[in-house]
């Protein structure tokens, strides 16, 4: 498992509640801030249609035909105003981020806690303005790390005659940022190409560009259930991904569906009650979250972690095979796994993917649904069950 995602966002949003809710680890959850102080580490699933669902036996790797695949997901310190200068616990929180591939932002949407985090009457504080300082606290922290040094690299680019692409990548490493997004970066920043002559202001434009680049980001507007509607409408007018959320909600089901309660699957929009039994106050309590589902069509929880993987990510689910007649592996377990992989991705790719000698020794794929032969150029598309044929033992 190669992808994570990082939960961000000031203490008190609900951070950890998000982490719970769709990993089910056991984390503290309180209502002050920096609960969070070591970051959290947890599994969580991106929810797809199994693709034996358009056979006639169920393959015995997906729950009704709902295929989840693993992606890790990491719960950071809460962050504060300037946390690149090493407020509260911003050195831990910056660090920890860096591993992330693609960023979940949660963010209060009733407005019930400060920039800092406090606790205030609901619908007291704009949530609008958690997202501009979370975002110039990455590009800062990226600026930071360049500004440390920049004087001695830029006069040892042009003595040396380095590629500038290679030397920021190298700097911004630590960032978790590549030599081809810094390349992607300098296009699109338009910088004049004599670096020595860069302000501040440059670099720092440059590192921003880097941040959206490097750590694509998405709304989680939590706590929707209490937030006052024009905060939801504010947030989903973004021009970004916005996901409504209440992950206390989908604490509830998942607690309830474990302890045999009721059946439900993350990502569903209703759930069935199949105890009898259930006390006053437990029935009310779900009542409550039904009520919460039929107005919005679910918690958000898997939705967000669905968007992030297949929209802020542009990832794809293969199912690679040994038999394309049974879509079965060597010891007929029918599609035993999934990869997610990006879009664009070729079958030479996914065989480089299960392992490097198969990569080397590739002759070509065979498509298992149409049992179409497929050069090794030939790209992948979401859902595609493969085989690939090697000359590798």
């Amino acid at each position: 498992m190669s992808m994570t995602i990082g939960l961000a966002g000031k203490p008190n949003s609900g951070k950890s509640t998000f982490f719970k809710a769709a990993t089910m680890a056991d984390v503290e959850i309180a209502n002050y801030p920096f609960t969070t102080i070591h970051a959290n580490r947890g599994v969580t699933y991106v929810r797809a249609q199994c693709p034996c669902v358009a056979r006639p036996k169920r393959c015995g790797h997906c729950v009704e035909g709902i295929r989840y695949v693993p992606v890790e997901l990491i719960d950071v310190a809460g962050l504060v105003p300037d946390a690149h200068l090493g407020k509260g616990l911003g050195n831990t929180f910056l660090d920890d981020l860096r591993q992330a591939q693609a960023i979940i932002h949660v963010i209060d949407a009733s407005g019930g806690t400060d920039i800092e985090g406090n606790p205030i009457d609901i619908g007291s504080h704009d949530p609008l303005e958690d997202i501009d300082f979370l975002n110039h606290e990455i590009t800062m922290w990226m600026f930071g790390i360049l500004k440390r040094n920049w004087e001695k690299l830029s006069r040892k680019i042009q003595a040396e005659g380095l590629k500038i692409e290679k030397v920021l990548a190298d700097q911004l490493a630590g960032a978790g940022v590549d030599e081809y997004q810094v390349i992607c970066s300098l296009s699109e920043c338009k910088l004049d190409h004599s670096h020595i002559k860069w302000t501040d202001e440059d670099l720092i434009s440059l590192c921003d560009v880097m941040r959206m680049i490097s750590k694509p980001m998405m709304i989680a507007a939590n706590k929707e259930d209490i937030a006052p509607e024009k905060f939801v409408s504010n947030l989903k007018a973004l021009d970004q991904i916005v996901v409504p959320t209440s992950a206390a909600a989908e604490i509830v089901l998942k607690s309830a569906s474990k302890g045999g309660a009721i059946k439900y699957n993350s990502g569903d929009e209703d759930f069935v009650i199949l105890k009898e039994n259930l006390t006053p106050a437990q029935k009310k309590g779900l009542e409550s979250v039904r009520s919460l589902l039929k107005k919005t069509g679910g918690t958000g929880v898997q939705e967000c972690i669905n968007r992030a993987v297949f929209e802020l990510l542009e990832l794809i689910i293969v199912y690679p095979v040994e038999d394309e007649g049974k879509w079965s592996d060597k010891n007929d377990r029918v599609l035993p796994d999934a990869f997610l992989m990006k879009k664009g991705s070729t079958a030479h790719d996914l065989a480089y993917k299960i392992h490097s000698d198969i990569g080397d020794r590739f002759l070509y794929a065979v498509d298992a649904k149409t049992k179409m032969r497929l050069g090794e150029k030939h790209e992948l598309n979401n859902g595609d069950v493969v085989k690939i044929v090697s000359t590798a033992k």
